[in-house]
């Protein structure tokens, strides 16, 4: 028997912009977008070019107090997401034009080149390419 993880949920604000930042700023895929009733949504984005079933995020609608308190904090101020490519000046140069914000300047380390950024809610993100 085998496992792997499909999704993990990001609470947003509103899916729309979500959708936006994700598919614009950070050029992912929107892999559904599916009208739940009630004002829900099922919303996944995904790296583009990325295989088919590989991991995702789950934009969700944030509905009551505590998941409003929560956007942006989900890890406490850590780094929540890693996100691999294979283009790291295109990217940032991209990211960038986009108004995304970097929080430091790009480093080498022992597993590659890194920088950290924030997402539209303030979320940490490592964007890294492996091995160089």
């Amino acid at each position: 028997m085998s496992s792997h993880i499909a999704l993990a949920t990001l609470v947003v604000t509103d899916y729309d912009e979500a959708i936006d930042f994700f598919t614009r700023a950070l050029r992912f895929e929107l892999r559904e977008d599916t009208l739940l009733g009630a004002g829900k949504r099922w919303v996944v984005v995904a790296p583009r070019g990325s295989a088919p079933g590989a991991a995702g995020l789950l934009l969700a609608q944030a509905r009551d107090d505590a998941q409003f308190r929560a956007i942006g904090e989900q890890t406490g101020g850590r780094v929540a997401f890693f996100l691999h490519t294979d283009d790291f000046e295109g990217d940032i140069r991209h990211m960038q034009a986009e108004g995304v914000r970097f929080i430091e300047t790009p480093r080498r380390e022992a597993y590659g080149r890194v920088v950290v950024f924030a997402d539209l809610y303030g979320n940490l993100w490592d964007l890294i390419q492996p091995g160089t």
